[in-house]
């Protein structure tokens, strides 16, 4: 029997940033997604975000790879946004995401950073945590 824990925190942002993710029925969303996450065995400890993205933390299991786990999300939540009618145009997720693992140690600091997301944003940009991101972790941005 195999046993592995790997964990990683996925942020993806709605397609071109748009604010679509209107705080009287994000909460609808997140349970939406902890629904659909637990139908197909996918282990999400913590989902939270702001108007233009979202934040979630899982535990990959064994057959589970993070583009997947990701295109199951996006792909599931967008249609099911959009068969709700909760926003007044199609709504889609941006293609990109970025996707970092945490240690063990550190579970607690990354739910905290996640549940306070509207606290967090009140003081910064998704662009700004973005860019943040991008220096913390040593990643370029690679232009299309």
């Amino acid at each position: 029997m195999s046993f592995v824990k790997i964990w990683v925190h996925i942020v993806f942002s709605t397609k071109n940033r748009e604010p679509l993710l209107k705080k009287e029925f994000r909460n609808d969303i997140y349970q939406h997604i902890k629904q659909n996450c637990k139908e197909k065995d996918i282990f999400l400890k913590e989902i939270n975000g702001d108007v233009d993205h979202l934040h979630c933390l899982i535990s990959l299991g064994k057959d589970q790879t993070i583009a997947k786990i990701t295109q199951l999300i996006k792909g599931e939540s967008s249609f099911w946004i959009n068969k709700n009618g909760f926003t007044n145009k199609k709504f889609e997720w941006q293609d990109d995401y970025f996707a970092v693992s945490v240690s063990e140690s550190q579970l607690e600091a990354v739910c905290n950073y996640i549940r306070n997301q509207e606290t967090h944003h009140a003081k910064k940009t998704f662009g700004e945590e973005v860019d943040e991101f991008m220096v913390r972790y040593g990643w370029e941005r690679i232009k299309d």
